[in-house]
């Protein structure tokens, strides 16, 4: 039978459960198991399945256990799923816990080498020999954690009924058409679907099925998106210290420059990627970069953002371009490095010791991580500000479904920037921080500019109009209130809130980021149990007047977030104080991405409460 053929006939009594499951995969950290993932994540995208993966992975080197998330959704839902109905358990030191957790009617597909694995009437368990087929092999060493997760991928193939084509092609695409690489691999998977197919009584109901869901779409990790966002949208400057999970956003930036950013005459690089020795390092040349005109950037996740603090209220202060994108890990301290959360919100939105508010863009999707790789650049020019774009570890290193990235329709904008015919003309007129148009954004000029004019100090400390050092309390009150009425006028130019609405809701939602995957699901499942609740996205802070209305149109609004403390509700509360008792809290943190079920659940206990309140009240 061709490749092509290799299709699981197997068939069960009971009935099939198509396209609607979730798998967990369960090995140790540094076994290459990623490729297996990945294998199985790619062959069901290209089914035509809508497919979501999400890595949950320990921060040391290898050792620990890892476990790797497959939602397989023919609704298109691509939240974490809280129950995994199939378990790939190839971890014996999780093992126990692992079954325990699989829900009757689960599956469990095992290594049949190993003794005491516990046994459940209520799921169905598959015993595999791994070790057979690493003997087969005639691999040795390090290699045989390899060959064990191509093993699985065989037989989740054989079980899931899913073509041997498809592993191929997915890891054509994982190994970039290296087809030696390709048939060391598949070798053990052929063989391991060859003996599932001989030797496995399928006994549960679980299988793919073909579907046209995923047409023209790809998979692509919000770091790679955002990077490549950020090649369209003009960086010529990247400076950055490696820290989980940014690092890849600038690999991605080291993969596309290269390609995308050469002069066509010379061949010459119109780029420079610069590895600082730390964040402080990094934040100070992105922002001598940006004072000189250049679009620059960092990538780091919540501890350099504590390291940025003072550069950043540098560049506020200074009113320097720069862009800084916040991966959002856990904290406080290191905290969980390669788990997700949103609890940069606050402190990023206030960083900077005195009065400084700063600009926050807040992707959700993979397709605005590419988006907004433009928009901040814009923003920051226009603003001529550091702007922070807040995505996270679930969206930034995971693989995400989307259509092809359209070319940015919005041309650069570098804001009012003066040449030296403009400042001719101004007669004399021209001051570094005045604000001419009421806006509150002054005019800059950039060096090279040979007007005798044009030069000025990028000042820290307090200054006037003509950039002139001043410890006048009038300037220093002049021009604390002009950076007031420029961050008002930033409500406008930032990207608003995408707000679904519904008539006959009883209450909103307001949340950001990839929580937005929960909700929908959740709202689905609210709907189908008579109660309807309108949503509306944040992308960015500050907000502006959108927000306002859709909070006043509800008498409660809940603020769903991965975080402790309710940040992004405080800063609601505190930008509409004239509605913040409407806006109710609902935070959560465990460091994993945020599912339905608990959206559901918090959301029906605070409805449950108030009305034992109301009917107390009565």
């Amino acid at each position: 039978m061709g490749i092509e053929e290799k299709v699981s006939t197997a068939t069960t009594t009971s009935g099939s459960v198509i396209n609607d499951f979730a798998i967990v995969v369960a090995t140790a950290n540094g076994t290459g198991s990623q490729t297996a993932n990945m294998a199985l994540l790619r062959a069901i995208f290209r089914m035509g399945v809508p497919v979501n993966g999400k890595n949950i992975f320990p921060s040391n080197i290898q050792g620990l256990p890892t476990w790797y998330h497959i939602r397989v959704s023919k609704d298109g839902y691509i939240a974490r799923r809280e129950t995994n109905e199939l378990l790939v358990a190839f971890n014996e030191v999780t093992l126990h816990q692992d079954i325990r957790d699989l829900p009757p009617g689960g599956v469990c597909l095992y290594n049949g080498d190993w003794r005491n694995v516990p046994t459940r009437d209520d799921i169905s368990m598959y015993a595999i020999p791994v070790r057979q087929f690493i003997a087969d092999s005639g691999l040795k060493g390090k290699l045989n954690d390899y060959i064990a997760n191509m093993v699985y991928v065989g037989a989740m193939a054989y079980l899931l009924a899913i073509p041997l084509a498809k592993i191929d092609e997915a890891l054509e695409v994982h190994f970039k058409k290296r087809r030696k690489l390709v048939e060391s691999n598949m070798a053990i998977v052929r063989a391991a679907y060859e003996w599932a197919s001989e030797n496995i009584n399928k006994t549960d109901p679980y299988r793919v099925e073909p579907m046209d869901a995923t047409t023209g779409k790809m998979l692509i990790t919000g770091n790679e998106a955002a990077g490549l966002g950020a090649v369209f949208g003009g960086v010529s400057f990247a400076a950055w210290y490696p820290i989980t999970p940014s690092t890849s956003l600038i690999d991605s930036l080291n993969d596309y420059l290269p390609r995308l950013r050469r002069d066509p005459e010379t061949g010459q690089a119109t780029y420079a990627v610069v590895q600082a020795e730390d964040e402080l390092a990094a934040i100070g040349m992105i922002l001598g970069a940006g004072w000189s005109g250049a679009r620059a950037m960092t990538a780091t996740s919540g501890p350099g953002i504590s390291l940025m603090a003072e550069f950043a209220g540098l560049g506020y202060f200074a009113e320097v371009p720069a862009v800084i994108w916040d991966v959002q890990r856990v904290g406080p301290s290191t905290g969980l490095p390669t788990r997700t959360g949103q609890g940069d919100v606050l402190f990023t939105y206030y960083l900077g010791h005195g009065d400084t508010l700063n600009v926050i863009l807040l992707p959700a999707s993979v397709a605005e991580c590419f988006e907004f790789g433009t928009t901040s650049f814009n923003l920051a020019d226009a603003l001529q500000t550091p702007v922070f774009v807040l995505s996270d570890l679930d969206l930034g290193m995971n693989n995400w479904m989307t259509e092809p990235f359209a070319y940015p329709e919005e041309p650069i904008k570098r804001g009012k920037v003066m040449s030296e015919e403009d400042i001719r003309a101004a007669n004399g007129r021209y001051g570094r921080y005045k604000d001419v148009d009421g806006d509150g954004i002054p005019y800059r000029t950039l060096p090279g500019n040979q007007h005798p004019l044009a030069a000025w100090f990028a000042r820290g400390t307090g200054h006037n109009e003509q950039a002139v050092y001043s410890e006048k309390p009038q300037d220093w009150e002049n021009n604390m209130l002009r950076l007031r009425r420029k961050f008002e006028t930033s409500r406008q130019l930032v990207p608003g809130p995408i707000i679904n609405e519904k008539e006959d809701a009883s209450f909103g939602i307001i949340a950001y980021g990839t929580t937005q995957y929960a909700i929908d699901e959740a709202r689905d499942r609210l709907t189908k149990s008579g109660v309807t609740a309108s949503f509306m996205r944040l992308r960015a802070l500050p907000i502006n007047n959108d927000v306002r209305e859709f909070i006043s149109r509800y008498e409660r609004v809940y603020v769903v977030e991965l975080n402790r403390d309710g940040q992004m509700h405080k800063i609601l509360q505190t930008e509409t104080p004239e509605y913040a008792a409407r806006l109710v809290s609902l935070a959560h943190m465990d460091g994993l991405p945020l599912t339905a079920r608990w959206v559901v659940e918090a959301i029906e206990a605070q409805e449950a409460l108030r009305k034992e309140q109301l009917n107390h009240g009565n």
